[in-house]
């Protein structure tokens, strides 16, 4: 591929260079040619790649990861159901068609009672309760055991080169050889998160934006049946609390805390102790307890990459954009990406068509940013009872009470909650 990047402007050389280590010359044996190299083998990763093979299109995926643990690592669990649709079409959801849960309400608890909120009688669309270690799993088969791609686990020292050329390439150290590897592609698909080589080869006009919310949440998986049928969010003094299903036998919880607190210090009792009062509600039964396998905290902050395109290389995901827990967005905005990505890659690359690849970075970043308010929106109403401010407290649930009230405010709710049903 020698043509100019479709996406235009100017993107100074990112990364080391390729002095700074052993690095093997274009001509010798340990370089290759791709169409595109994917960094990262997460859910934004390997969707491109999958949507990659089935047109026919090569490509090697780069994981600094073992499969094992990339395939067992605990991310989110919710799954909006244009997501769920795009991945159908791409014949990427047959695992999850049989084995997800499908909601279709959930339940606000404040001032000592239950409020249901039954979106899917507002809107006739769901949402899919599918833990992402499964997605992964899913997508990992699909491309490597049936599609037949390239994908190597545990490299190392990954570095990207060239962006701003039509010639990029990426460099790894091989973890069996040692060896360093050079790849030479036409495009780089950076889907390693806020860490990883593609964020390091941002160049310096990269704009950043960050939100830090100032609180923690106490991320917990408890080896013990959800206690309702669908998520639950608890509003209250002590700070928030949140009741997500993930399986028959698994539930996630979250309890708001201090940032940077010790998770050491939430004992199995005081866990529990919290989650009980602060999910208490009349009419409804106690909390089912259990072993708690998990317990870590969060900060909540968020944060986007602007744009998401530097000369060949193509952000997608956490690489991309962070929006904290608080809406369940992040696996959403992953897929929507990469959704976007692989189509315009194929486009682009089987038929010379550049509109998908020019319009990348804007397309992403419109729904980027509706999820970003959205969650600003919706952390005010989880953590408002908790601030300690009389005003925000009292406002906060009047929004609350609003949404059980006024069906112009559930609708407007339930839309963003849902997300944006656009057709994949």
């Amino acid at each position: 591929m020698t043509s100019a990047a479709p996406h235009s402007g100017p993107s100074p050389h990112s990364g080391p260079s390729p002095h700074s280590s052993p690095f093997p010359r274009a001509d010798s044996p340990a370089a290759a040619r791709r169409p595109v190299v994917v960094v990262g083998a997460g859910p934004a990763g390997l969707t491109v790649g999958n949507i990659l093979r089935a047109a026919g299109v090569d490509c090697l995926i780069l994981e600094t990861e073992s499969r094992e643990f990339i395939e067992q690592r605990p991310r989110a669990g919710v799954i909006e159901e244009w997501a769920v649709r795009g991945l159908e079409r791409r014949g990427l959801a047959d695992a999850l068609s049989a084995r997800a849960e499908r909601h279709s309400a959930c339940e606000f608890r404040f001032e000592g009672h239950g409020h249901r909120f039954p979106y899917a009688e507002l809107t006739g669309r769901h949402h899919w309760v599918y833990p992402q270690p499964l997605l992964v799993t899913d997508l990992v088969r699909e491309y490597a055991d049936v599609r037949g791609g390239e994908i190597r686990f545990g490299v190392r020292d990954v570095r990207l080169h060239d962006l701003d050329s039509d010639r990029p390439a990426v460099s790894y150290t091989d973890p069996d050889s040692g060896e360093r590897r050079l790849v030479h592609c036409a495009f780089v698909a950076g889907c390693d998160g806020a860490r990883g080589a593609s964020r390091a080869a941002l160049p310096p006009r990269a704009r950043i934006a960050r939100h830090d919310y100032g609180i923690g949440w106490l991320a917990l998986l408890a080896e013990a049946p959800p206690s309702a049928d669908c998520v639950l969010f608890g509003m209250h003094a002590d700070g928030f609390a949140g009741h997500m299903p993930r399986s028959p036998g698994m539930t996630r919880y979250y309890l708001q805390c201090p940032p940077g607190d010790d998770p050491d210090s939430w004992s199995h009792e005081r866990v529990w102790d919290a989650l009980q009062r602060r999910l208490g509600a009349a009419g409804r039964p106690p909390l089912t307890e259990g072993r708690l396998l998990e317990k870590r905290v969060l900060d909540m902050h968020n944060y986007v990459v602007e744009p998401m395109v530097f000369g060949r290389l193509f952000l997608a995901g956490d690489a991309a954009h962070l929006v904290a827990p608080i809406a369940a967005k992040g696996m959403n905005l992953a897929l929507h990406d990469a959704f976007l990505l692989g189509d315009a890659l194929v486009a682009y690359l089987t038929a010379g068509d550049t509109a998908g690849l020019d319009g990348y970075s804007d397309a992403c970043l419109r729904r980027v940013w509706d999820y970003q308010e959205f969650s600003e929106w919706l952390s005010e109403i989880y953590h408002g009872a908790s601030c300690g401010d009389p005003y925000r407290s009292g406002t906060t649930l009047a929004r609350l009470r609003r949404l059980f009230t006024s069906p112009a405010a559930a609708a407007a709710f339930a839309e963003q909650y849902l997300g944006t049903a656009d057709a994949f």
